[in-house]
């Protein structure tokens, strides 16, 4: 028996509006340089994607195979990413007086970090279309999960990060085979190699929102949440903002599980955090703009969060203010505090980027921000096992006892 398939229509643009070929290879709109949207038949794909229908299927991402742009199974590169955990945060929320916070663990995926949902939908999808090797500048995650995924995949892969990436990150790509380059420079300088070489040498680029593929797999933990808040979503979710492909990409899972019939007209007030260091949505929420000017001199411990220029910045912003939600920075001192903190109350291990949501809640609730009794989720978006060199801890040795 055939099992579910996807529903992918067209792509749109999020800013002027064209249309295009989903069976094409795109980037951004040709038009505008805007950011593409893949949209389906949510009409046919509710006929098929019922809750029980859901809940009865496989574990790991792609059980949402309705609402994902690959069609044919074989094209399909997973490692088993997706359906982590939503784990009540009790002891971490309890002192402030919190009684329904929330951490979605997304450190346990593949790879160890969120990236891997929407590396293993873009680089899927894109496979399907013809792209044969593939290149990404990365803060380190994105670059690790694009090289495992295309070592699953048998395609070459061209990782370009910053020198003083985390070693691990680095390390991680060379062990899946990638060819992994460090630039002296940031994010921004690692991406503009990337489009230089990718166009000569003919890889696909897949950097975060300049194909439409990524955000439909990191949209996936808007799905999940969904469901794992019993078809209905949660009050507020704090979300590590560096390029926003989650932000924009929750946000879409939930304007198609309402589309579909799943979900109400309700959403989540959304929150982004930054690093004082590197916050140009920050800035730019504050002052009202629909675009955010880059940041210069971006230095921030978190790594994921030092992105001083988003493709995606109207997006994101748009998505803060329809929600009703707001846009803060936190500083490295407060970044790692709260990855104590969250590892000593909860024995969650969090990125420094999932560890600004905890430092950033903390100060929202002193603003009375958000409420006690509100249910919030913390996206921690990886583990911080790859980041051993913000861990200070001097540790006794005892000698052995006699023998």
């Amino acid at each position: 028996m055939q099992g579910p398939q996807s529903t992918l229509s067209y792509l749109e643009c999020t800013a002027c509006g064209r249309t295009l070929d989903a069976e094409r290879i795109h980037t951004l709109c040709p038009s505008c340089n805007k950011v593409l949207y893949a949209r389906y038949d949510l009409e046919r794909a509710s006929r098929t994607l019922t809750r029980e229908a859901v809940r009865s299927r496989p574990r790991g991402m792609w059980r949402w195979r309705e609402l994902l742009p690959v069609r044919q199974e074989r094209y399909i590169v997973t490692l088993g990413e997706g359906d982590t955990p939503l784990l009540p945060a009790t002891r971490l929320g309890a002192p402030l007086g919190f009684s329904a916070l929330y951490i979605k663990e997304e450190g346990l995926n593949p790879t160890g970090s969120f990236k891997a949902r929407g590396l293993s939908a873009a680089l899927s999808r894109n496979l399907e279309l013809g792209a044969k090797e593939f290149a990404i500048p990365s803060a380190g995650n994105a670059g690790s999960a694009l090289a495992a995924y295309g070592a699953r995949a048998g395609v070459p892969v061209h990782v370009y990060m910053p020198v003083d990436t985390p070693s691990l990150n680095q390390k991680e790509g060379a062990i899946y085979g990638a060819n992994v380059t460090l630039v002296r420079g940031l994010i921004n300088d690692c991406g503009a190699i990337v489009r230089q070489r990718a166009a000569a040498a003919g890889w696909f680029d897949i950097s975060t929102l300049k194909e439409p593929y990524r955000a439909e797999g990191k949209k996936t933990m808007g799905l999940e949440l969904a469901e794992q808040f019993g078809w209905d979503v949660p009050d507020v979710i704090v979300y590590p903002t560096g390029g926003g492909t989650g932000v924009v990409g929750i946000w879409k899972a939930f304007d198609e599980l309402q589309s579909m019939g799943l979900i109400g007209p309700r959403r989540p007030r959304m929150i982004s955090v930054q690093a004082s260091g590197c916050a140009p949505i920050v800035r730019a929420f504050r002052e009202g703009l629909s675009q955010a000017p880059a940041w210069t001199n971006a230095a921030t411990i978190a790594s994921g969060l030092r992105v001083p220029a988003a493709v995606a910045d109207y997006l994101i912003l748009k998505v803060i203010r329809d929600s009703g939600g707001t846009a803060l920075e936190v500083s490295d001192p407060e970044i790692v505090e709260a990855m104590s903190e969250m590892g000593r109350r909860e024995g969650i291990f969090a990125a420094p980027e999932g560890a600004a949501t905890w430092a950033a809640l903390k100060r929202l609730m002193a603003d009375r921000l958000v409420g006690p009794d509100e249910r919030i989720v913390l996206l921690n978006t990886g583990s911080g096992i790859k980041y051993p060199e913000l861990v200070n801890a001097e540790l006794p040795v005892v000698d052995s006892l006699p023998k």
